[in-house]
């Protein structure tokens, strides 16, 4: 490991301490300056490999990624409970932080989908949607404007948070649709979407995340198109990491990893229009490993005509 690998985690290690000492990470002055300084250690694209780390710093990524994923629901609620408070609160997006993140997000899953997909989808799940839907809106608003989302998330009061910031306006209120539930209580419905997003916090860890990956595999719609929000390099420290050979029951379209303000990577899968038989698991089975040959290549970044993202090829090689 490299001087400037040992100065980041340990700059990480350091922040994490910091962050696990704190009392509440309700937003306030000094959580947000902690968690600023922990996104800006973690953003210029680095050639770490967090499962390679020792064991000690494998731990602390894994509550780091909880603690920020608790700090980020409180964070959205706070906001989503200010915006709420407006008779049109679509208006006033912009006095969240991070809005123009999610502006550039939005924009860069879309031109990712359009890609692959050759129709405007009618209908769209979004699992793990929150008190601040915003790539829903973004989408709906901004690059699917036929297009009707089902929002999917186990807080309701997460859910009566969003809802709120849709309800006064005549068309997204009606496109907007949004259910309480478990996506493990959801079988038949998700048969419906022909495009399910996943968002990065649903799934904590990779057993966590698999879980939902294989409950969607099973019961999306065949040729359904599966959009996941992954990290890579530092990133990982921030947000858990899902690796594209772990989609079983997926074929892999492509992944995209940003370098700018965008921490999220990017992952486009479809499901299997019919099951692959496994022979090393016998012919009654549905294929349950994605055997996959990678290779990097740079691929042009929509959201920024000098920025380059690094697209990671995926080819299918037959069990």
């Amino acid at each position: 490991m490299g001087c400037q690998e040992d100065s980041l985690i340990g700059r990480v290690c350091e922040l994490y301490e910091q962050i696990s000492k704190l009392e509440s990470l309700k937003p306030c002055k000094n959580v947000d300056m902690i968690f600023t300084q922990l996104v800006l250690t973690c953003m210029p694209p680095s050639p770490i490999d967090v499962t390679k780390l020792p064991k000690r710093v494998q731990d602390i990524r894994s509550k780091l990624i909880r603690l920020c994923g608790q700090a980020e629901g409180l964070l959205e609620s706070h906001y989503s409970a200010i915006l709420g408070s407006y008779d049109n609160p679509l208006d006033h997006l912009h006095i969240f932080p991070y809005y123009t993140n999610y502006l550039k997000l939005g924009l860069l899953e879309f031109t990712i989908l359009s890609k692959h997909c050759t129709h405007v989808p009618s209908k769209i799940a979004f699992v793990g949607s929150g008190p601040l839907p915003f790539t829903s809106i973004v989408l709906a608003s901004n690059h699917l404007p036929t297009t009707a989302f089902h929002n999917y998330d186990l807080d309701l009061l997460a859910n009566s948070q969003a809802q709120r910031l849709v309800q006064s306006d005549p068309d997204l209120s009606k496109r907007m649709v949004f259910h309480t539930n478990d996506i493990f209580d959801v079988t038949s419905a998700l048969k419906d979407y022909e495009v399910v997003y996943l968002a990065a916090l649903v799934g904590m860890n990779k057993e966590e995340k698999s879980r939902v990956i294989d409950h969607l595999a099973k019961h999306m719609a065949p040729g359904a198109f599966l959009m996941l929000r992954s990290a890579h390099g530092a990133r990982a420290f921030l947000y858990p990491v899902v690796d594209p050979c772990d989609l079983r029951g997926f074929e892999i379209m492509s992944v995209f990893h940003p370098t700018d303000e965008v921490i999220n990577s990017v992952l486009i899968a479809r499901k299997y229009p019919m099951p692959i038989h496994s022979l090393d698991q016998g012919l009654g089975s549905m294929i349950l490993t994605n055997k996959c040959k990678c290779s990097e290549i740079e691929a042009f970044n929509p959201l920024n005509h000098g920025n380059m993202i690094e697209e990671l090829a995926i080819e299918e090689q037959s069990s």
